[in-house]
């Protein structure tokens, strides 16, 4: 299998609500929920960078879709990282996602590795991680 990860979707409870967060909170684009003509199928996709996009949709329709059984949320299944280029972009996206409604688990901090980094979880309890690495170079 050749890596092509293309979209990376969160299972929320609130379309609305999370819509809310990453557009108007986070800034992320997006021409907002979609598919909502069909039983199972609203969605909204946000542009991440060049080839990624990341969906939200009920969590009861990706179950549904998945033919997976509903179960309770966890935010230690996996977190979403998202690198930027200096620890003044960490604290700005922190603070950023704080006034968006997130809730800072781990406010911004030089970290054991060397980098400078916080988590904060979405409305749904997705947990991100902002985190500037020294080893890291992102052209913009």
């Amino acid at each position: 299998m050749k890596p092509r990860i293309t979209v990376l979707t969160l299972g929320v409870d609130d379309l609305e609500r999370s819509l809310t967060f990453y557009r108007d909170g986070l800034g992320f684009q997006t021409e907002g929920i979609i598919g909502r003509e069909f039983e199972h199928g609203a969605v909204a996709f946000f542009d991440l960078q060049a080839g990624l996009k990341l969906a939200i949709w009920n969590r009861r329709d990706l179950a549904h879709e998945a033919k997976v059984p509903l179960a309770a949320p966890s935010p230690t299944e996996m977190t979403i990282g998202h690198n930027v280029g200096s620890k003044e972009e960490v604290d700005r996206i922190m603070e950023l996602a704080g006034r968006a409604g997130a809730v800072i688990t781990d406010p911004a901090h030089v970290a054991f590795w060397g980098g400078y980094s916080g988590h904060f979880q979405d409305p749904d309890g997705h947990l991100w991680e902002i985190a500037w690495n020294p080893a890291w170079e992102f052209e913009e």
